[in-house]
């Protein structure tokens, strides 16, 4: 018999003693990979450790190299860059300012200016609680010395029909465009002399905003109706969408109204990854490359560009812990209690679960988005072009069965607006959030004036049809 509880182990017990694992602190630092120097301060994936000073000439030369090799921010072109305080678009603030610096090796020569949505009642911030934020942010805003918007998500209620309207585009090709911008900015600094100051000008109108003690936050009636909205949504991702869709068009109104032609957002790689596997699973597939890609042209004068997207969570995070970029954290949107999570929240679960244990699966997911073509989301004529985000409808040659969890079924009332009547205007994925998002009257006023206007419009050219058909 042998004795499994021994001292002197049981069968099949080693017969030379277990190898002990050297301690952390005697083992030895490993070196840069590439000065071959210094030592390494952070291993950004398996095999590739950098130093501090390698680390930050690595950051920088993806940020020149993203926008480098994509061409489409000019020269002397004002950029609006949306900010939230998190550690992706903090990053991408530093990277712009370090960019204009009379000390970069080479300067951007774009003019930025900032602009940031108070989000504090829809996350269930108090008022007190909200301008401690604001508070926060306008000295990180003020800190770069770029111009800057403060915003409150409030201010969407009041947007106008025409933002779920694509504006006229004002370029042609990037190529040709480009050189010509190129030649356009050499000359007028041949003319004008180069001055030496980090940014080319600011308009007069990009002044930076007032301090929150003398701005105030928004009247309590637009704070009430902004939350009977949201808390009029069925679900989570209902919500969630509600919100992003609310952020992205008052920023895309206040470049239009400011004259910024590109806007700046600073979704990170592992952002972006999430919302690839979130969009598919909301049945937005044919519009991933739309909505994850460098660029999104879908409001035609307004181009969103992601320069941030090279780059993960885990090396954001080691470059603002490095060289003290700071950030400023809001709580998540508020969800009821015991209510299941969003789609949003579960796949980001999943996806940072699964890269635990095999680290290459964000990657993976971002490379596989990057073969997608934008095409499928291009519309021909409005009446092929969703009313919430502006992709061309999907819904065409679809079977009767597949759509039928997006179609609407009410009583009919006298007189009373149907929301049954915004479907046909709507793609696969925004029929479903349109279901989830509660009665007409508490959506936002802008997405039923535009509503209305296209059902008149469509029941107008009906009628002439008719009566063209009766004729004949």
């Amino acid at each position: 018999m042998c004795d499994a509880t021994g001292d002197g182990g049981g069968c099949g017990a080693d017969t030379e003693p277990p190898r002990r694992r050297r301690a952390p602190g005697t083992s030895h630092p490993r070196t840069c990979m590439k000065c071959g120097q210094g030592t390494a301060a952070l291993v950004i994936r398996v095999g590739d450790p950098f130093c501090r000073a390698c680390f930050r000439e690595y950051f920088v030369h993806k940020f020149r190299a993203m926008l480098g090799k994509n061409r489409v921010i000019f020269p002397g072109e004002k950029v609006l860059l949306a900010v939230s305080g998190g550690p992706a678009s903090s990053a991408m603030v530093r990277q712009v300012q370090e960019g204009l610096s009379r000390e970069a090796a080479k300067r951007l020569r774009f003019v930025p200016s900032l602009v940031y949505v108070e989000e504090g009642a829809v996350r269930r911030q108090s008022p007190e609680q909200r301008e401690q934020t604001l508070a926060q942010i306008e000295a990180l805003l003020q800190a770069t010395g770029f111009p800057y918007h403060v915003l409150h998500l409030e201010e969407a209620l009041e947007l106008p029909p025409s933002i779920l309207q694509p504006g006229p585009g004002t370029s042609g090709p990037s190529g040709p465009s480009y050189k010509k911008a190129v030649d356009s900015f050499i000359q007028q600094q041949r003319q004008d002399g180069d001055s030496g100051s980090s940014l080319p000008g600011h308009s007069s109108q990009d002044t930076p905003a007032a301090p929150p003690a003398t701005r105030g936050l928004p009247d309590a009636a637009q704070t009430q109706e902004l939350l009977r909205s949201f808390e009029a949504a069925g679900t989570a991702t209902a919500r969630e969408e509600l919100l992003e869709m609310l952020r992205t068009h008052l920023i895309v109104q206040t470049a239009r109204d400011r004259g910024y032609a590109k806007v700046m957002m600073g979704d990170s790689l592992t952002r972006v990854a999430v919302k690839l596997l979130t969009n598919l699973s909301l049945g937005r597939g044919a519009f991933l490359a739309v909505d994850t890609g460098f660029t999104d042209q879908r409001h035609g004068d307004v181009m969103v560009v992601r320069p941030m997207r090279d780059y993960t969570a885990k090396e954001i995070a080691f470059y603002n812990v490095f060289f003290s970029v700071p950030t400023v954290t809001v709580p998540p949107l508020f969800t009821k209690h015991r209510e299941k999570p969003s789609i949003h929240q579960l796949v980001e679960r999943f996806l940072l679960g699964l890269q635990e244990e095999f680290p290459s699966t964000i990657s993976t997911v971002y490379r596989t988005g990057e073969k997608l073509s934008p095409e499928p989301a291009k519309a021909s004529s409005e009446s092929q072009r969703c009313l919430l985000c502006l992709c061309g409808l999907d819904t065409e040659g679809e079977e009767e069965l597949a759509l039928e969890p997006t179609l609407i079924l009410e009583e009919p009332e006298a007189g009373a607006e149907s929301k049954a009547a915004y479907i046909p205007l709507l793609c696969y994925s925004c029929r479903l959030t349109f279901k989830e998002l509660g009665p007409l009257d508490t959506l936002p006023p802008y997405v039923r004036a535009e509503g209305q206007r296209r059902i008149h419009r469509a029941e107008m050219e009906q009628n002439q049809e008719n009566q063209e058909s009766s004729k004949g």
